[in-house]
């Protein structure tokens, strides 16, 4: 059964990343699209490595944080400033 769950969420997962590269999803869509994206991703790792997926709460919690640095990171850029990489 496990299988036949795992093949459903592979078919889940190529279908939400292909509508992803659509250019016409206004920006809800995509980030509903987005936010189901990690939910089936996290729904694998829950049925294929029990006990290593986060609770649905810590999942949504841990997107939020994301979100919310990135924004960050996209105010703190200014236009026109480009940064180089260090070389280590």
């Amino acid at each position: 059964m496990s299988r036949h769950i795992l093949e459903q969420l592979d078919t889940a997962d190529q279908a939400l990343r292909e509508n992803l590269h659509r250019h016409d999803l206004d920006a809800t869509a995509r980030e509903h699209m987005e936010r189901a994206l990690s939910h089936v991703r996290e729904a694998h790792i829950a049925t294929n490595e029990i006990g290593k997926a986060r609770s649905v709460r810590r999942l949504v919690g841990d997107l939020e944080k994301v979100a919310l640095l990135t924004e960050k990171l996209r105010k703190r850029q200014q236009p026109g400033v480009t940064i180089k990489p260090i070389r280590v």
